[in-house]
């Protein structure tokens, strides 16, 4: 692999010093950061040898940060005609709540995740690669360089292949579902043989520790605790145990969680995951705004990790940012608490827009515009999520000895003028659309805002044309339905 130079940016490394280099420049050397710092630093540790191997690319007018790490999020795009998708009308006046708001209905919502388990299983592999090789590459065009897969409509190997096609990063799993909280009925109702979910997930544990290439790994989750016996949570814990990995969740996401899950499951949702010996320093708590005060302080103790999505909330109708105020006060209180995207049948605000939120409103909540500072935001985007995905010591910030997985973005346009700081013009005018390029382990897969690698217009007809396939199908939606709405996208 050739040495690369990327020279003259204003660098964020998201280090645990939340430095700020304005003439800054990384040099990387077999896919690693091998210097990065001022310009002057960086160059004087070139010798004629070395500069005459390097490709150099000029960063000036650029902003330098690590490639952001989406720790939960879910390839939801083969539902893009039916789930909130391209079937709706184009005007939103008739919009009603759907079953995530006011609280969240969580018998449909269990319902509706356990169907999923079974429906996902009906993709062909030629479709599942095709709709996670297109759902992947929007990530990686926004800046994403590793994601976190908390269950996803589509094969975890089809997701590990894309992947490894695309060059991105990716932890995979399985949509784990062994019980259903059935809409009308008092108790959880068994659905699926729960040594059957865990040996799944074991199988990808141990495919990926045998892979050598750096890019896919894998991790026990369970799509929610609405979702999950007791044998389930027990099996899952003894895999977390013995493979030394992290395990994520959704927990406490919804008002209406914890009434719910006493009255299927007899517990609240943080002190049933507690007893079932998953609580821990790697649990990733997901979404996690409301928990109760004792079981806040369980989360605590523990040292877990709290990851949310608020570029999604307001347009899904859930609260977990503004009702409770759980996120900055994990923070205060010392937890990791990182941002991701969600999922969805639709693209969702990006990790660009997730840090712009997360900036305006914990600082709006407590009228401090130094609660959560630029730096602070990149960081919840890049260091903190690798260190929750056990993936810090080769990612996350951009430092000598770590992969070189790197995103620049243009900051020289109106919207930086006179602004000495670009992240914070980014953040407050900038998003996903402005990454200009994207390194993963050195290799550059965007350049101004295009792909190297990958046709783009190919991605998208193979998109369309596996998930027409698989709407008609399986999703039974009229052919006729999925000509008329894919033409001016297509081939």
């Amino acid at each position: 692999m050739s040495a690369l130079l990327i020279r003259g940016g204003c660098l964020y490394p998201a280090d645990a010093g939340a430095r700020v280099i304005p003439d800054g420049s990384v040099l990387i050397e077999d896919g690693r950061i091998a210097a990065a710092g001022p310009t002057a630093e960086v160059e004087a540790t070139l010798d004629p040898g070395r500069r005459a191997r390097l490709r150099t690319m000029d960063a000036r007018g650029k902003m330098i940060l690590p490639g952001f790490v989406n720790a939960h999020w879910h390839e939801m795009f083969a539902l893009r005609f039916p789930f909130k998708g391209a079937m709706r009308p184009p005007a939103d006046r008739d919009d009603k709540p759907a079953f995530m708001a006011l609280g969240g209905d969580l018998p449909q919502i269990s319902a509706a995740f356990d169907v999923f388990h079974d429906q996902l299983e009906l993709l062909t592999p030629d479709e599942a690669f095709a709709i996670a090789r297109y759902s992947m590459w929007t990530q990686l065009r926004s800046g994403v360089t590793t994601l976190g897969d908390v269950g996803s409509f589509n094969s975890p190997r089809a997701l590990a292949r894309a992947a490894r096609d695309l060059g991105m990063r990716c932890v995979i799993s399985t949509w784990a579902s062994d019980t259903v909280c059935a809409p009308g009925e008092s108790r959880f109702r068994r659905t699926r043989d729960a040594d059957a979910e865990s040996s799944r997930i074991e199988d990808l544990l141990r495919e990926c520790a045998a892979s050598t290439d750096g890019l896919v790994r894998a991790w026990p989750t369970v799509v929610y605790g609405t979702n999950m016996s007791d044998e389930l949570g027990a099996g899952l814990a003894e895999l977390v145990a013995r493979y030394d990995v992290p395990f994520a969740t959704h927990v406490g996401a919804l008002r209406n969680e914890s009434e719910a899950m006493r009255a299927y499951y007899g517990n609240t949702p943080v002190r049933r995951f507690a007893e079932l010996g998953l609580l821990s320093d790697r649990f990733m708590a997901v979404h996690c705004a409301f928990a109760d005060e004792d079981e806040r302080k369980l989360l605590i103790r523990a040292n877990a990790h709290i990851s949310h999505s608020p570029a999604k909330y307001g347009p899904a109708g859930e609260s977990s940012l503004t009702e409770t105020r759980a996120m900055p006060e994990f923070r205060r209180a010392g937890l990791d608490v990182s941002l991701s995207t969600d999922g969805a049948s639709l693209p969702l605000g990006g990790m660009a827009e997730a840090m712009r939120i997360s900036w305006q409103m914990y600082n709006e909540m407590y009228a401090d515009p130094t609660e959560v500072l630029p730096t602070d935001a990149l960081a919840m985007a890049t260091r903190l999520p690798a260190r929750g995905l056990d993936w810090s010591r080769e990612i996350g910030s951009v430092e000598a000895g770590k992969q070189a997985d790197l995103v620049l973005i243009r900051t020289d346009d109106w919207r930086y003028l006179l602004n000495p700081r670009p992240l914070e013009g980014f953040l407050a005018l900038g998003g996903s659309m402005d990454v200009d390029t994207v390194l993963v382990a050195g290799r550059v897969l965007v350049e101004g805002g295009r792909s190297t690698g990958a046709d783009e217009a190919e991605l998208a007809a193979d998109y369309l044309e596996a998930l027409g396939s698989f709407s008609v199908r399986c999703l039974g939606i009229d052919p006729d339905v999925v000509a008329a709405l894919t033409p001016r996208h297509g081939k």
